[in-house]
């Protein structure tokens, strides 16, 4: 895909910071016409906070939720949303951290702390109160009319790609679900239980996957009908599409699997 031609360029992709209820139900402009407290009363909810993009053109489009790495919501995170919206879809990312104070850092001792203080069940009811945010198809708001309803795909690296496949096992209207070295279920047999097709992409040095457990995914997918599609990439580590780690970036290895994820995307969800 070296000659490859994204339908919208940088400059024809629009850009907002996003805030929302993770309960995922949100009020009409109608309700909040006639509720004289709409504006000043203070949710008791966690709110959800993050980036949307979108490509600028009139139209509905399917959507991604990007989730980040255990690094937090960096601007390489958003650097790789802008590619998606340039590839013609609407993204959001939320913000993983959110509910510990929305940390970004580059130091790995700090990284992992994060990490291991994500509770997954409220993270992904966060991921899903995003994709509800995404349908929120309101006419009376003119900024959110470009969203295909429950047309959505979870791509996450690392923590994200972990969530990414979690998520694949809780909602059933989510269409395609990419993971970049993240963990597997525990069990494996879980994926019996997905409810879209999955890719799943594997460092040759992968700390948090052996070998003979993507095997397991493999054969646990053929035996429940589960498309399934595991890539491997020689050479690389955990991490290797992270340019927050220099030492552990491929670009070359990235520019394949980014490749991969865009032909997987636009096959199951074509935008």
């Amino acid at each position: 895909m070296a000659d490859h031609v994204t339908p919208f360029t940088p400059n024809q992709v629009g850009f907002k910071a996003v805030r929302f209820s993770s309960k995922g139900v949100f009020d009409t402009h109608k309700d909040q016409m006639v509720d004289p407290y709409a504006a000043t009363r203070i949710p008791k909810e966690h709110q959800v906070q993050g980036f949307q993009y979108w490509p600028q053109e009139k139209g509905k489009f399917p959507s991604v939720v990007l989730l980040h790495d255990k690094w937090g919501l960096t601007p390489d995170s958003q650097e790789l949303a802008t590619r998606l919206a340039c590839e013609g879809y609407v993204v959001i990312i939320p913000n993983l951290y959110g509910r510990q104070g929305g940390m970004i850092t580059a130091n790995a001792e700090v990284a992992d702390a994060l990490y291991e203080r994500v509770d997954l069940n409220a993270v992904l009811q966060d991921i899903n109160a995003s994709c509800e945010f995404l349908n929120a198809n309101l006419p009376e708001d003119p900024n959110m009319e470009f969203t295909v309803r429950n047309a959505h795909a979870a791509v996450g690296l690392g923590l994200g790609g972990t969530l990414a496949v979690l998520f694949a096992l809780k909602r059933k209207r989510l269409r395609a679900a990419v993971s970049f070295y993240g963990k597997l279920p525990d069990p494996i047999d879980a994926v019996r239980n997905l409810y879209c097709p999955f890719l799943y992409h594997a460092p040759e040095r992968n700390d948090r996957v052996a070998v003979e457990d993507l095997e397991q995914l493999e054969n646990v997918a053929q035996e429940s009908g589960k498309t399934v599609d595991v890539r491997h990439y020689p050479g690389t580590s955990t991490g290797f599409c992270d340019k927050f780690q220099p030492d552990l970036y491929q670009e070359s290895m990235a520019a394949q699997a980014w490749d991969t994820t865009i032909s997987f995307l636009k096959k199951q969800l074509p935008a």
